[in-house]
């Protein structure tokens, strides 16, 4: 069977979010892709901080510097379109109130006919966490706990109850309600964090740093899965970062950094992987709309002939 492909949207600088999400949803769905994904990233530290990720000297990417509110974009995007997914990948959890997040997804999610995929994760930022989180970064696992059991109540049938630290539901009637159960989706990468999604979430959301390494992640997380007595299957997708570049890249590269053809060859090593889908952000390196939607077109075509 083959591997699902998904595209991310425009979400930064270079692009007009009204007019351009739209235009670039349509235009995936046209071409194939089966679903679309969005991205957070709610400031950018100047002067730097910290480190991206955390890493203590790992430059912030320019891109970061404007980013369109993800729900937003995704709304944008389900209005102009009928088939394709709908994700996130993913949204920082604590930056979110757990009531009102859980509200917005299952609205969503009745609008767009049932197709939205929750991705949760609980970023590294500091400086987002200041500016804007419910929880301090320390408790940034129990602020997650928290937003996946909101969901699940306000997604569930009423009444909805609910006793948190943060979320209070006596007893309530929450519409409306999601078109068919949203599945949850966490980029889980420490021990805590795996054992989190394999007990509560329905899925994964790796980042494509390498085959070997997604393959060595994603065996150590179904050997988890069994000792834990996980029965049922796990949904992956992997989020591809692709730089594009016009021309072959020579010598050393990172992967998804290079023309089409070297793109689609690190597609197939990682499609190998076994993993459900595979999510392709193509938007930080094109000038405009119209060259995104190029270069996703092509992408798409060559990993189709490819096998992929």
């Amino acid at each position: 069977m083959a591997t699902r492909l998904g595209l991310g949207l425009p979400q930064m600088r270079q692009y007009d979010i009204g007019k351009d999400v739209p235009d670039v949803a349509r235009a995936a769905e046209r071409i194939g892709y089966d679903s679309l994904w969005v991205f957070e990233r709610a400031l950018f530290p100047e002067p730097a901080t910290q480190g991206l990720y955390g890493i203590e000297g790992l430059p912030w990417p320019d891109e970061y510097r404007n980013v369109a509110e993800p729900l937003v974009t995704l709304a944008l995007a389900a209005a102009a379109t009928e088939r394709a997914e709908l994700g996130t990948s993913v949204l920082v959890a604590p930056l979110h109130v757990p009531f009102q997040l859980a509200r917005t997804l299952a609205s969503l999610d009745a609008a767009s006919g049932g197709r939205v995929v929750a991705g949760f994760g609980t970023g590294w930022s500091h400086d987002e966490y200041a500016a804007a989180s419910v929880r301090p970064f320390a408790e940034r696992g129990q602020a997650l706990d928290e937003l996946i059991g909101v969901c699940r109540a306000v997604w569930g049938p009423d009444p909805v109850t609910y006793d948190g630290h943060l979320t209070k539901i006596a007893s309530a009637v929450v519409g409306p309600k999601p078109a068919r159960p949203i599945p949850v989706l966490l980029a889980a990468g420490s021990g805590a964090a795996r054992r989190r999604l394999v007990d509560h979430a329905d899925g994964w959301l790796p980042v494509g740093m390498g085959a070997e390494a997604v393959a060595g992640q994603w065996r150590s997380l179904r050997e988890l899965a069994a000792e834990r007595g996980r029965t049922r299957p796990i949904r992956t997708v992997l989020r591809v970062n692709a730089r594009h570049r016009a021309a072959t890249v020579d010598g050393e590269r990172g992967p998804f950094h290079g023309s089409v053809d070297q793109i689609v060859d690190d597609l197939a090593a990682h499609a190998e992987v076994g993993l459900d889908e595979i999510l392709i952000d193509l938007q930080g390196t094109p000038r405009d709309a119209e060259e995104l939607k190029d270069v996703a077109a092509e992408v798409y075509e060559k990993a189709r002939a490819a096998g992929i």
